[in-house]
C-alpha cells in the first residue's frame, strides 16, 4: 500500500507559502512511504524553458526534501513530483501533481493525467499608496448619475441622439437591423453633478471614486473615445474637471480615471469617419496622415481591424511609436503627462488587448508622479492569464498595482446561489491567494457589480439578506472594495443597457442604504479587514473568513442556506492551517446561526504574521 503526500499550502511541505520573489530559496518536502528501493524527484519548469530535475534527498524513513532557488527571472513555474520505484518487473514511475486547485495534490500513474502545480515567480514587491490600500471605492457611470444644472437641461445636445424625459426612465437601445445602435441615448448626469453630491458620498463612507470615461466620445459610455485630451462636453468643460477633482480632494476622495487606449471611436479626432473633425483629416480619409499609422487596414478605408469585430472601434496600434509618445510620452501633451498630475490612478480598459511593454512603459511614466495607482480590467486569475497566446505579465511586477477582481466577485453569486460548495469556494480563493503576489492579492479592485455586469440585487432575486451576506462577503476579503453606483439605493437590472439606469435620487430603498454603510463603516474601523491577513475556513453549507493582524481578528460567517446552524469553532475546517487561529475560534460553543444570516466576532490575539 503507497501514500504519498504533499500541500502546498502547507509550510510543512512548501517554504514559503505562494508566490516567490526571483531569487528565492523555496523548501520543498513530501512524504512518501512504500516497500522497495525508491527515489524522488522534484521537477520544476520555467514555462518554454528546458525541466530541471532535482532528486530529492530522503530525510527520514518515509520523508524527502529538496530546496531550489528561483533563479531564471520572473515568470510561470510549474512543478510536480516523480517516484521511481524498483520493482521485480522494473522500475515503476508514479507522478504526483496539483488537483482542480493547490494544496494537497493526487498521485496519478500515467504522466498525461499530471495536472503541475503553479508557482509564481516576480520581481518587484508593487505597493501602493495608504490611501488606496485602505480606501473604499464607489464607481459612477457620469451620464447617469446626476445632473448638476440648476435648469435641468441637458450640456450641449448632440445631433441623431435622444433624451429621455424623465430620470424614471429605463434605458434602451435604438438599434437597425444589423443590430447596430444608431441613436445614442442621454440622460444629462454630468461633473457639475457629482460635485454636488459629494457630501452624499462622504455620507456613504466613500473615499475613492473610480469614473466610466469622461473624454469627448459619441456614446453615452464613452468607450469610443473620439478626443483624449478634451472632456466631453456633455459631462462639462476642463474647468469642471478641475472643479471636481478639487472639490474631491478637498473632502478627502481620490479620483481614478478610465483609460481607453486600445481602441477608439470611428468618428474620433484619429479616425474620423464621419468627417466632424474635417473633409480630409484622420486616418479613414487620408492615408499621409499623421495618425495612419495608429490603425491597421487591410483594404483601405473600409477594412481595418476593429475591437471584436465592432466596426465603430478601430483598434489602435500600440507597435506605432507616434502612437506610444502620445499616450504616455515626456511631452507635456500626451494624455498621461496632461491628466495624470490631477487624478490619483488609471484603471486600463480591457488589459488583455494592450502589449505588456504597452502597460509597462504606462507604469514607468506613472511612477515619475508620487501616490498613484494602476488597475487593470481582468476577468480571470491574472497569474496565469493568456490572451493573444501570450502569457502575461499583469502582476509579476512593475505592470498593474492590480486587477479587478471577477474571480471574487464570480465566487461570492456561486456560493450564494448554491452553485459552488463551501469547501470548493475556500479553496479556489486559496488558490488565488497562492497564485498571486501577496501585494497584487491585496491590491484586487473588489466588486460585487460594474457596468459590464448584471445588477446584484437582480442577481440575489431582490434578496435584501442575501445582499447583506454579499457585502459581507466582499468587505471581509483583501483587496479594495468597490460599490457601483446606485447598488446602494436598491438599483436593480439585467445586462447593459439595463444596468445603467439613472440613480433615483429621493426614492432610494433605505434598507439597502443601511447596509452599505455599515460594511463601509466596519471596513473602515478595522485594520484586519483593511490589510490583516487571510484565512479561510467552512462547517457544511457555512463559509467564514478571518482577517488578523499580529494583535487582533475579525471573524466573520455566513449561512446562506434556509436552515439554521449551531457552530461550535472546533467544527470550522480550515484549508490551509494555522492553530493559532484555529485555537482561538474553537473558543466558539453552540453559536446559532439563522438562515440567511452571518456572524462576526472581534478578538485579540498574539500572533506572527508571515
Amino acid at each position: 500500500m503507497m501514500e504519498v503526500y504533499y500541500d502546498s499550502w502547507d509550510l510543512s511541505y512548501k517554504r514559503p507559502f505562494g508566490a516567490v520573489m526571483v531569487d528565492t530559496t523555496v523548501d520543498f518536502f513530501i512524504r512518501c512511504q512504500l516497500s522497495g528501493d525508491i527515489k524522488m524527484f522534484l521537477i520544476i519548469q520555467k514555462e518554454n524553458e528546458k525541466p530541471e530535475v532535482l532528486e530529492m534527498i530522503r530525510c527520514a524513513e518515509a520523508e524527502f526534501n529538496v530546496h531550489h532557488t528561483i533563479d531564471k527571472g520572473k515568470g510561470m513555474y510549474f512543478y510536480y513530483f516523480q517516484i521511481s520505484r524498483e520493482t521485480e518487473e522494473g522500475v515503476q514511475l508514479y507522478y504526483y501533481g496539483q488537483q482542480e486547485f493547490g494544496g494537497e495534490g493526487v498521485l496519478v500513474h500515467d504522466i498525461d493525467h499530471l495536472t503541475p502545480y503553479q508557482l509564481t515567480c516576480f520581481d518587484h514587491v508593487d505597493d501602493v499608496p495608504e490611501w488606496y490600500q485602505n480606501g473604499v471605492a464607489y464607481q459612477i457611470f457620469p451620464d447617469r448619475f446626476f445632473n448638476g444644472n440648476e435648469n435641468g437641461l441637458i450640456n450641449h445636445p448632440r445631433k441623431n441622439t435622444f433624451i429621455y424625459a424623465t430620470t424614471d426612465d429605463d434605458p434602451l437601445y435604438v438599434k437597425n437591423e444589423k443590430h447596430e445602435i444608431i441613436r445614442w441615448d442621454f440622460f444629462g448626469g454630468n461633473l457639475t453633478g457629482i460635485e454636488k453630491k459629494i457630501p452624499y458620498l462622504k455620507d456613504l463612507g466613500v473615499t475613492i471614486l473610480y469614473l466610466n470615461p469622461i473624454f469627448r466620445a459619441s456614446s453615452n459610455h464613452r468607450y469610443d473615445t473620439d478626443d483624449y485630451l478634451e472632456i466631453d462636453s456633455i459631462l462639462g468643460t476642463y474647468e469642471d474637471f478641475l472643479s471636481l477633482t478639487e472639490k474631491l480632494h478637498e473632502a478627502g476622495i481620490r479620483v481614478i480615471l478610465d483609460g481607453v487606449f486600445s481602441h477608439v471611436g470611428w468618428n474620433s479626432r484619429y479616425f474620423n469617419r464621419n468627417k466632424q473633425f474635417g473633409e480630409n483629416e484622420g486616418a479613414y480619409n487620408d492615408p499621409n496622415s499623421p495618425y495612419f499609422p495608429w490603425f491597421s487596414f487591410s483594404e483601405y478605408p473600409e477594412n481595418y481591424k476593429s475591437w471584436w469585430g465592432v466596426k465603430d472601434l478601430p483598434v489602435l496600434n500600440k507597435q506605432d511609436s507616434s502612437f506610444q509618445q502620445f499616450i504616455y510620452g515626456d511631452d507635456e501633451d500626451s494624455v498621461l503627462s496632461k491628466w495624470t498630475p490631477l487624478i490619483d490612478g488609471w484603471r486600463l480598459d480591457v488589459a488583455d488587448e494592450l502589449p505588456d511593454f504597452f502597460i509597462e512603459n504606462i507604469r514607468k511614466k506613472m511612477d515619475n508622479y508620487p501616490d498613484k495607482v494602476l488597475i487593470g480590467e481582468v476577468w480571470e486569475d491574472a497569474s496565469n492569464k493568456i490572451s493573444y497566446n501570450q502569457r502575461r505579465d499583469y502582476i509579476l511586477g512593475s505592470h498593474l498595482h492590480g486587477v479587478m477582481n471577477y474571480p471574487l466577485r464570480q465566487d461570492i453569486l456561486d456560493f450564494l446561489h448554491g452553485i459552488s460548495s463551501a469547501e470548493r469556494i475556500c479553496r479556489h480563493l486559496e488558490t488565488l491567494k497562492e497564485n498571486y503576489p501577496r501585494a497584487a492579492f491585496y491590491n484586487s479592485f473588489n466588486n460585487l457589480g460594474t457596468h459590464d455586469t448584471e445588477r446584484i440585487l437582480t442577481l440575489l432575486n431582490h434578496d435584501k439578506k442575501a445582499l447583506d451576506l454579499a457585502l459581507g462577503f466582499m468587505f471581509s476579503m483583501p483587496g479594495i472594495p468597490c460599490v457601483y453606483y446606485g447598488d446602494e439605493a436598491g438599483l436593480t437590472g439585467g445586462k447593459d443597457p439595463e444596468n445603467r439606469k439613472f440613480f433615483p435620487w429621493g426614492k432610494e430603498d433605505t434598507d439597502i442604504q443601511v447596509l452599505f454603510k455599515k460594511w463601509i463603516k466596519l471596513r473602515k474601523d478595522s485594520k484586519a479587514f483593511q490589510s490583516g491577513g487571510l484565512d479561510v475556513c467552512y462547517f457544511d453549507d457555512l463559509l467564514g473568513i478571518v482577517r488578523y493582524t499580529k494583535d487582533d481578528y475579525v471573524f466573520y460567517i455566513m449561512n446562506p442556506t434556509d436552515r439554521d446552524y449551531t457552530l461550535n469553532g472546533s467544527d470550522l475546517k480550515f484549508v490551509r492551517k494555522n492553530p493559532l487561529i484555529q485555537s482561538e475560534l474553537s473558543k466558539i460553543k453552540d453559536q446559532i446561526i439563522l438562515s440567511k444570516d452571518y456572524h462576526l466576532v472581534t478578538g485579540k490575539i498574539d500572533i506572527v504574521l508571515e
